[in-house]
């Protein structure tokens, strides 16, 4: 039933007590200013007693004068700290140690583009000089629009990243897909043009790049360079170096750029003096650090400055009743729709656990969650243990959210709630037909191999994750016996598709229930051709621990699982929870901390 307002609830929540802050702990704070007032005091002391004085007798007097004279401005240093103190009480600090704890550190961690770039080309940049770039072969394999990701700089490309590109080029892997993307770029660059027009310079933009607005140059002649004795000269490797340097001979005064996906080549290129770093367009983010997490504490004041002209009412839907807010305030900007937000009084009253639902400039409608930390509330047996596994569940089992992305480390339970999930919904809500379970088997887009069997068996020895977790669900159900469990468990099985990442190409799924394990493994491009396989009613779970990345090239602000998170938040139908607390064992999570 519908209810305007409900002033008995938020008051149980909307506690207008002053919550423990920062400003608590302030006077420890004295200690550090302590030291700064005696810091100058010893210093100056000493510095006094080594002048050279004529008479011991005056510098026993210059000394005892300092040390009387000195400590008297100490009152006065911690007065200030006296007064703010009933200030700092009276109005709620803007910033608390636990929101810290929860949102990036940008103090602590400096843009990784700093970190990449040469010298040569960070000197360029602050004097606004056009650069020339040299790609290394494994860029265009990786990302075969990279011709066009330099702005206004030219791209160079030697004739030994043209024969490498024409040797990879078969095959049907994603590598020689890659090649074969840049083979016919090139082609349609170089396509009605003659050979002036190639001698200096092909532009980028010829083919509708707006952003590409420098020129692409081909090695058209041989360039030696002296390269040091020893150094094998019919290495590829070695030849494009050796293009590096008499390019810098050739264009003196303008920073000639390698760049490398090669680690080795990198650290070749800078032993030798050239300048080279790493291609790091692909990246989503400079500093994963600043990946979304999906969750964010509200400030402890929160209330207080939101909650004057707030609304509540209740709304039963999915058989389940919910209780809604709609609240005004200067937080509300920065959260995204599908956010979780909580708030932990440390004085004991109750918390509030929310979801951010609708948000139209300052004002913001959200809902409260379902407590599946509860028994009441298992899904397959299973509850959840921590407060992100609460978030993750709201997530996976709320029939509007379509797209749902799980981070975390080793032994968090991203397999496990996906799986509960999945089950109850497919074989108790008979939401979906069935789950299709899909891993990357790293390298991705190879052929399965030489195991025997049809996909699915070839598949099992990837599985294992899912055995184990399909093992503890099925252990929840004692009340069948051995019987009733092994019925369970091929009920379990007949429910459950294993497939394989090479053939879905061109597959549409209906009212599935998709999970992608490993998907950290995946390019930006492959999560994009898994993900629109989606139909009509089907959810898509992307699981996954960005530390643990295996594909060649790949890093963790290069991920897929990175691109797709980053991208879809804050749209109305996708979530994302980075599960941060591990709940395998305790063997398990303290040999995580010490090993």
């Amino acid at each position: 039933m519908p209810l305007p307002k409900l002033p008995s609830k938020p008051a149980t929540i909307l506690a207008t007590q002053d919550y423990p802050t920062a400003g608590a702990a302030r006077p420890a704070t004295k200690t550090p200013a302590a030291k700064k007032v005696a810091a100058p005091i010893i210093e100056a002391a000493i510095a006094e007693v080594a002048k050279p004085v004529r008479n011991a007798a005056t510098k026993i007097k210059q000394v005892a004068a300092l040390m009387v004279a000195k400590p008297a401005p100490a009152p006065a240093v911690a007065a200030p700290a006296a007064k703010a103190k009933p200030a700092a009480k009276g109005k709620v600090t803007p910033i608390k140690p636990a929101k810290q704890a929860e949102q990036p550190h940008p103090a602590k961690h400096k843009p990784v583009e700093v970190q990449l770039k040469s010298s040569a080309s960070r000197a360029a940049d602050q004097r606004g000089i056009s650069k020339l770039f040299v790609l290394d072969t494994n860029v265009l394999m990786h990302d075969p629009s990279s011709l066009f990701r330099f702005e206004e700089h030219d791209v160079y490309l030697p004739m030994m990243t043209l024969e490498e590109l024409d040797n990879h080029k078969k095959g049907m892997t994603e590598v020689a897909r890659n090649a074969r993307q840049v083979s016919r770029t090139l082609d349609a660059l170089i396509s009605n043009t003659d050979d002036d027009a190639i001698e200096h310079g092909i532009l980028l933009s010829k083919l509708g790049n707006k952003d590409a607005k420098g020129r692409l140059f081909f090695q058209t002649r041989l360039q030696s360079a002296d390269l040091p004795a020893g150094l094998p000269v019919g290495k590829a490797d070695n030849q494009i170096l050796a293009v590096v340097r008499s390019l810098e001979s050739e264009q003196e005064g303008r920073p000639v750029v390698l760049v490398s996906k090669d680690i080795n080549m990198r650290i070749k290129a800078r032993a030798l003096g050239l300048p080279a770093e790493d291609y790091f367009n692909d990246h989503v983010l400079e500093d994963t650090d600043l990946l979304y997490s999906g969750i964010v504490q509200l400030p402890d004041d929160f209330w207080n400055k939101h909650g004057k002209d707030m609304e509540s009412w209740q709304e039963s839907k999915n058989g389940y009743s919910s209780t809604f807010y709609r609240v005004t305030g200067p937080f509300i900007p920065s959260l995204l729709v599908n956010q979780f937000i909580y708030l932990e009084p440390k004085n004991g009253e109750t918390p509030f656990y929310g979801q951010v639902k609708q948000i139209n400039g300052k004002t913001a409608v959200l809902q409260t969650l379902r407590d599946f930390s509860h028994t009441k509330n298992n899904v397959w047996g299973v509850t959840a243990r921590n407060r992100e596994q609460n978030f993750a569940l709201n997530l996976l089992m709320n029939p509007e959210c379509d797209f749902v992305t799980l981070l975390g480390q080793a032994g968090t339970g991203k397999t496990l709630l996906a799986l509960a999930a999945g089950l109850a919904q497919v074989l108790e809500t008979k939401l979906y037909n069935e789950i299709i379970v899909t891993r990357v088997t790293v390298p991705v887009g190879e052929d399965i191999g030489f195991l025997p069997g049809t996909e699915e068996e070839k598949m099992s020895p990837w599985m294992g994750a899912f055995d184990d977790n399909l093992e503890v669900l099925n252990k929840s159900d004692s009340d069948g016996g051995e019987w009733g469990r092994a019925a369970t468990q091929d009920l379990i099985r007949s429910r459950i598709k294993i497939k394989s990442l090479n053939f879905m190409r061109g597959r549409t799924f209906v009212n599935k229930f998709l999970i992608i394990d490993e998907a950290q493994n995946l390019t930006p491009k492959q999560v994009k051709t898994l993900v629109t396989r989606a139909g009509p009613g089907t959810k898509i779970l992307c699981l996954g621990n960005i530390a643990q990345i295996d594909t060649p090239y790949l890093t963790e602000g290069s991920s897929g699982l990175t691109y797709v998170v980053d991208r879809f938040k804050g749209w109305t139908h996708s979530g994302h929870v980075t599960l941060a607390r591990g709940e395998r064992s305790r063997l398990a999570d303290h040999a995580s901390e010490v090993l």
